[in-house]
Formats: C-alpha cells, structure tokens, sequence
C-alpha cells in the first residue's frame, strides 16, 4: 500500500479515486505545527532555532497518518505546488521522523501537479523529486520574520501607543498606503474649471465636439478657468461658422489580457463579481479541489502547451475560425522570481463550457465563468478599432477656435467578444461613432454646452486597488494579500465603506507611531528587498539564516532604543504628525486647537488606558475630551461648548446632563463619581436630543414584566451590540432602538422563546460548539462557537468574532490564535496567563 499525503479532505476524496486501490490517500487538513503564539518561539540567540507545536486535532491526524505510514511501502508527499504546500510536507515528514514511524526503507517521494485531473496526477506519480529545501528554507524565513516583526514591534505598540493591536511585516505597510492616500485627499485643495461642449450637425447626424486650441495655444480640461471665460468663449463659437480642417483614420488594435494570476483574480472578481479577496480565494480553493481549475495561488501568467491548444480548439468551437489568430499567444511574467506556481490559473478542461457546470453554486459559478472567459480571451485574435480623429476649425471675430471630434468603430471584436474591458470616460469619448467627415465639409452648430467642474481628489483605494498597488510595489505574495487585508480590517484599523477602504484613526496612530520610530521598517523599498531576498532563497542563491542575522541585528538594536522612549515623545511626534488630520482648518480662520469648552487651553493629542484621544491643556481644572473622529470631522467644534443642561429630572430634583466623552456623547443624571450615565445610541442625533429621550435612556434597563412561565423578570435595555431583552441570562435581540422602551411582554416572551428554538440561551459558555481546534499553548481548549452575533473563536474568558467572509467550519487554528490575540490585547497571552501569579502569591501568604 502507497500512502498519498494532501492537504485537505476533498482534495483526498477526488485523488483516491483516481489512483485506485493501492493508494490510501490522508489529509492533513492543512498545516500540522506552527510557531506557539508566545515569546522564545523564534531565537535569535540560538542561530533562529525554531520551536513548533502540534495542537490537538492535528496530533490525531497525525497518528492516523503515522499509523498508515507504519505499514506501508511507500510515502508520497502531494501538498499544493507552492511555498506552503511544500512546508506542510516537510512539517509531516519531520513529524513522522520524530515519531520514528517511518522505516529506513520505505522511500518518502515528493509529487506536485497544477490540477486536480487524472492526467495531471497520474503524471505526477511518475515524475517524483524530492523536498525541494530552498522553498522550505524560504518559508522558514518568513515565518520567522514575520513572527519577529511581529513579537517585537506589537508589545512595543502596546506599552507606547495604549489601543493598539499589532503590527506587522506587510500589514504595516500596506496601512501605510492606504494611510498616505486619505492624507493626499485631506490636503488635496479643488480646482475650478469649465467644459465647453459645442454639438455639431453634418447630413443630419449630430455629433459632439471639444475645445482643441484656442487662440494658438492647445488646451487641456484646465484651460478655462472661470464662467466668465466660458461665456466669451460660448458666444465666439455661437457666432462664427465651420470648417473641417483635418479628418485622420487610423486603424488600431486592442490586445488581449494574459491569464489570471492570484492578484488578478482578485481584483477582477472585486471590480466585475463584487467579492472580497478572501471570499474569492475560497470559492477559488473549491473550484481547484473539486477539480474545474487549476492551482489557484500562481503568479505564473502561461498557460500549459496542451491548454493552449484546448483553448484554440474551444474558440473555433464557440466563436468560429476567424477568432483564432495564426499563432497562439505567449505571455511573461513581470514578477522577478514567479515561484508560487507554474502556470496560470485556467479551467482544468477549457472545452467545459460554464452552463454546462449545473452543480456548482451561484458564486462558484460566476467565478468559473470569468476564469473561462479570462483563459479563451487570452488566446483569441485582438480587436481591431478603427479610430476617427477631425479638427474642425471656427471662424470667430478676434478669435482663433480649433474643435476637435474623436469617434471609432469596432470592426472586429476579437476577445472582447468573450472579454469586454471594464470603461473610462476617455473610452466612451473615443467609443461615439462620427457621421461622415471630410476636409472642406461645413457643419452647423446645434448648441454650446458650458458646465462648471472642479477637479477631484485621488479615489480612496479598494481592495481590488491596493492589491494592484502592492503587486506594484513588490510587497507581499499572490498568497498573503487577502489574509494582509482581513487582519487590518480585524484589527479595526481600516474599513469598508462603499467598497472603498478608510483607514481608522486606530490605524493612523499606528503608521504615524511607526513612521516616526521604526521609518526604515514601513518603507515600501525596504519592504520590497526582503521579498526579493525570500525569492532569492527559494531559488537556492543565498542562506536563509544569513537573511535572518542581516535583518535581526539591525532591528533588535533599534528596538532596543525605542523601548526607553517616553510617551511625552511620542505625543510630540504624533501631534506633529497626524495634527492636519486631527485639527483641520476652520472655515472662519480661528484656531482648530482652541478648547471650545475653557476657551483658553489648546487642545491636543492625548494617551489613555483604553487609546488615543484630544484633551486640553488647561487639565484638571478644564476637563474637556473628545473622539479623534470628532475632531477630524469638526463635530466637536460645532457643538455647544461646555456640558449641556437638557432639564431637570421630575421625580429627582437633579439636573441632565449631555456631555461628551472619549468616547462620544452620552447623558447624565447629576454630579459626581456615581451619577448615572447612559451613551446616547447609534443612529441618534446627539445634538437633536431632548430631556424626555435623555430620560428614557436614563431609565434602562427597564423591566417589561414577569415571564410566565418561569415567574421570573424579563428587562429590556441597550448594550454594546444594540437593544436586547433579556431573560434568565437569555439575551434576544430587538430590531429598533426605539423598541427597547415600547415593547410589551408578549413580544418578549416570544423572542425570548424564539431565541431558544434557535439554540441561543444567551450565555458565553453554552453556546454551541461548530468546530474543535485543540488546545491553546498556553492551555484550554480552542473552539469555534455559535453566538448570538454570529460564529466566533472562544478561548477560556476569549471570545473573537469571526471576520465576515469566513466561513465558521473553515477556520484554522492560526487564524483563530490571531483572533483570540488580538482581543486579548496582546498576542497569544490571554488572561488565563494569569493564573499562575494568584497562585505564587497566596503560596507567598502561607509562608508570612
């Protein structure tokens, strides 16, 4: 018996039936050990000696596969054709090794194939190699790099900049970026101009015209400046007559994209299909597994000779002869080392039209459509445009006018007749058809369009943007650019908003953190060369440890320096820094840093226990504070200085306060430490509130009544995740704030119960358990949960939501340590750490 090992189930299922009986095909379900989620994991000290941990789910598949290993007569290692697919082999031969279950005899192969076919994995069996070791070593440093970046920089970002989640090797970067971006647009100052449109009439068809030059000068959109300019000019057209000067056709052509890459996939199905990276990437992997594509992580942009030929054949097939061009294209890769594949993602069988694939899933479907279509436009004939370009000239008193109309035709479609390219305005200009045009010819002037413009600021990046962007920059791998994405925007530092990404005033204290102390670290060439480096590694020309030692000793020395900062200085640096954004000018001139609320102090960037926020400089005696976003928006400024008095309470005699803290409006019933408060819900108008809202809220929780069944109270009230009502420690939600302090007891023993049928009892403990992922390394279980606000990894006290878009029975244990570290509050490290300290200190009690 030859035992096959691969990554996951479905890929086991469809191998094992292609190789037959005397294959046991086991899957590993992905990785098998990883770096322990604490400090000492990476030693520098020790020539980068590296400690993995197996969690518990994957120690039993582990022994299952060293149990089949026990017997068999040959070991075959058939992870994915990438960097971490051959780790994952060398991860389970070590283990195996470790566990002395392979005997000395029993050869260990190493087979890869692009596509889950039975051509493509026959022909694989027969050509076996080994472990490639550069690819291992270049994974193994990354790990590392990534895990010391990481180690180091986030404990820093904790002590100095309170709020903070962590940094990272890429993700920093690409924060960066989308960072830099929302300053170009907060600093970018609009221009004033003027289109002038006159719309012209030659044998009956209308066409339309621009300014080409006035008065001997060629213009651009810029050229007229004001109305005034744009008037005189209107009436020098309206008055003069016309001439064809220039009539020139010229035949173009369009040429075909290559095959989809990872990046290009994902920002294809992001711009035409609406998907994020990540969902992408899934519906992608179980396209790859179930066999309909080939390896989907690629930087690779040619396909395979015989899928050329298919491609060819399938084009005559379903557009006819004339769309297959004499010879069949070949693209290049622009990457310096295209390792993550060997060819380009593409249908396994391109001669499978998408409708006859019935079994697949709406999204699976759309998916494999755009990947067809992608792969047979690459091989299909160009478009041939034919492009029409007249200058029509004006005679006007005082004034030399010169129009200008573009038209063009199609006059073969070629691949956008399977591939239609996405339009700019300049292609709609270019797109209108011109009636028939020729020197001499005198058309006459229907009308003069004028319309005031004023120029836009750059286009907030979205993923499908700053994936391309960091492609560009040679930042980050076809592999990582969807899980860099999902972490910022777990990490609250960036978010989506109409598809575009803003980053969080979280996130600009982090980059403005870091590009103050650790500059050379977020910059995008240094960023680059080590990718550069880790491609070189995988290519076997340098070491992998000398990478690490070059980088290690540089970093650790200046975090070294760094720890000793004091928060005053980093408070100068990100006043400095972020002050544009923070206090932007006043439209009246007056001082953006002077406190609305003392109307002396100056109002600046401040560091608390739960992260940043403005405060004054006249403290304690004034007491003002407020949100970063509040600042940045003006909000702040804008509202009535001091705190409000909404009334008084008539049952207490106390007066109600609206105040604003750090973090953001709320009401209060009377003065001191214990006066009661209330945050003001999302959705209302803080500066629209009256005295009876304010007192409504001051009155949750409320209790709606008695449950009859129980005898026991149900109340209703507003918490972090909006209106609830809750009863027994079952928690339901309420769809409406303003139901909170309306609904009757029927309606809440209904939801109530209707919480239960769905399996919630609104306690942390007993939600219901999706997924088991073994235990933590620091101890106690880690497990994928059902909640009331959707699935989300648990960890002792831990709860992480699940980032939308992953699938709660897809999480691996990687990203659910990630989670659990990140709402920890430091990575790895949760609360159940401190345990052992309550311990030494009552042993310590004893003793006295």
């Amino acid at each position: 018996m030859k035992v096959v090992i691969v990554e996951s189930p479905a890929k086991a299922k469809t191998i094992n039936k292609y190789l037959g009986k005397d294959y046991e095909v086991l899957a590993s379900f992905g990785h098998v050990r990883d770096l322990p989620a604490k400090d000492g994991s990476v030693r520098p000290d020790e020539d980068f000696a590296m400690s993995w941990t197996v969690d518990t789910a994957s120690k039993k598949r582990l022994s299952d596969i060293a149990k089949a290993v026990k017997g068999a007569d040959e070991l075959i290692l058939a992870t994915d054709p990438d960097r971490e697919g051959e780790a994952i082999s060398w991860h389970v031969l070590d283990v195996l090794k470790e566990k002395k279950a392979l005997k000395k005899d029993v050869p260990v192969k190493r087979v890869v194939f692009n596509a889950i076919t039975k051509d493509a994995v026959t022909s694989a069996m027969q050509n076996p190699r080994e472990i490639d070791a550069p690819l291992v070593d270049a994974y193994l440093a990354r790990r590392a790099l990534d895990y010391l970046v990481g180690f180091t920089l986030s404990p820093i970002l904790w002590r100095k900049l309170p709020g903070s989640r962590s940094a990272g090797r890429v993700q920093s970067v690409a924060l960066r970026l989308v960072c830099e971006r929302e300053e170009e647009i907060e600093r970018f100052k609009p221009q004033e101009y003027w289109s002038v449109t006159p719309t012209l009439n030659q044998s009956g068809k209308s066409f339309q015209t621009r300014l080409y030059s006035v008065d001997g000068e060629k213009t651009d959109k810029l050229t007229v400046k004001t109305g005034e300019d744009a008037e005189a000019l209107k009436k020098a057209i309206e008055a003069g007559s016309f001439r064809v000067a220039n009539v020139e056709k010229k035949p173009t052509k369009r040429n075909p994209y290559a095959p989809f890459t990872t990046s290009t996939l994902q920002q294809d199905a992001s711009s035409r299909l609406s998907l994020s990276p990540s969902r992408t990437m899934q519906i992608a992997q179980r396209l790859y597994e179930d066999g309909h594509i080939t390896y989907m992580r690629t930087d690779a942009v040619q396909m395979a000779p015989e899928a050329i030929e298919a491609a060819r054949r399938t084009i005559a097939k379903e557009f006819g002869g004339e769309y297959v061009p004499e010879k069949p294209r070949f693209y290049s890769t622009k990457a310096k080392n295209a390792q993550e594949a060997h060819e380009a993602i593409r249908p396994t069988d391109l001669g499978r039209h998408p409708d006859t694939l019935r079994n697949l899933d709406p999204d699976q479907h759309k998916l494999y459509q755009l990947i067809w279509r992608r792969a047979l436009a690459s091989q299909m004939r160009s478009a041939e445009i034919e492009r029409t370009t007249a200058d029509i000239d004006v005679a006007a008193q005082g004034r030399a006018i010169t129009l200008r109309a573009t038209g063009s035709v199609v006059t073969f479609p070629g691949f956008l007749g399977v591939y239609g390219i996405e339009k700019t305005s300049e292609d709609d200009e270019d797109s209108r058809e011109l009636p028939a045009l020729a020197v001499g010819d005198t058309p006459a002037l229907e009308k003069v369009d004028i319309e005031q413009h004023f120029t836009q600021p750059p286009a907030r990046y979205t993923e499908a943007s700053l994936i391309k962007k960091m492609e560009e920059l040679g930042i980050g791998r076809p592999s990582t650019y969807a899980s860099t994405l999902g972490t910022l925007k777990d990490r609250d530092y960036i978010r989506l908003e109409k598809r575009a990404l803003v980053p969080e005033d979280r996130g600009r204290l982090v980059i403005a953190f870091l590009q103050s102390f650790f500059t050379k670290y977020v910059e995008y060439g240094f960023t680059a060369g080590l990718e550069e480096q880790l491609d070189e590694i995988s290519a076997g020309g340098i070491d992998y440890k000398e990478v690490l030692r070059n980088f290690w000793d540089d970093f650790s020395k200046h975090t070294g320096e760094i720890k000793d900062l004091r928060v005053s200085e980093v408070l100068d640096a990100l006043n400095d820094l972020l002050g544009d954004h923070i206090f932007p000018p006043r439209e009246d001139g007056s001082d953006p840093r002077l406190c609305p609320t003392c109307g002396t102090g100056q109002l600046s960037l401040k560091l608390g226990k739960y992260g940043a926020f403005i405060g004054c400089s006249n403290y304690p005696e004034c007491r003002h504070t407020q949100q970063l976003a509040e600042s940045a928006t003006g909000q702040a400024a804008e509202a009535t200085p001091g705190d409000g008095v909404l009334g008084v309470d008539p049952e207490t005699g106390e007066e109600v306060f609206l105040k604003t803290g750090r973090f953001g409006p709320y009401v209060q019933l009377g003065d001191g430490k214990e006066a009661k408060r209330s945050s003001i819900p999302r959705g209302w108008d803080a500066a629209s509130l009256d005295l009876e809202k304010a007192l409504k809220l001051l009155s949750l929780p409320r209790e709606v009544g008695t449950h009859p069944e129980t005898g026991k109270p149900i109340t209703a009230g507003i918490g972090r995740y909006g209106p609830f009502v809750l009863h027994d420690g079952t928690y339901a939600n309420l769809p409406d704030v303003e139901e909170v302090f309306t609904v009757g007891l029927n309606r809440a023993v209904d939801l109530i119960a209707e919480k239960k049928a769905n399996g919630g009892n609104g306690t942390r403990g007993a939600a219901s358990v999706i997924k088991e992922l073994g235990d933590h390394p620091d101890g106690g279980a880690i497990t994928v949960r059902k909640g009331r606000y959707g699935p989300y990894v648990n960890h002792g006290k831990i709860n992480a939501t699940l980032p939308k878009g992953i699938e709660p029975e897809a999480v691996t244990k990687e990203q659910a340590l990630e989670l659990v570290a990140a709402k920890a509050g430091t990575k790895g490290k949760t609360k159940t750490k401190a345990a052992p300290k309550k311990k030494a200190a009552a042993k310590k009690k004893t003793e006295a």
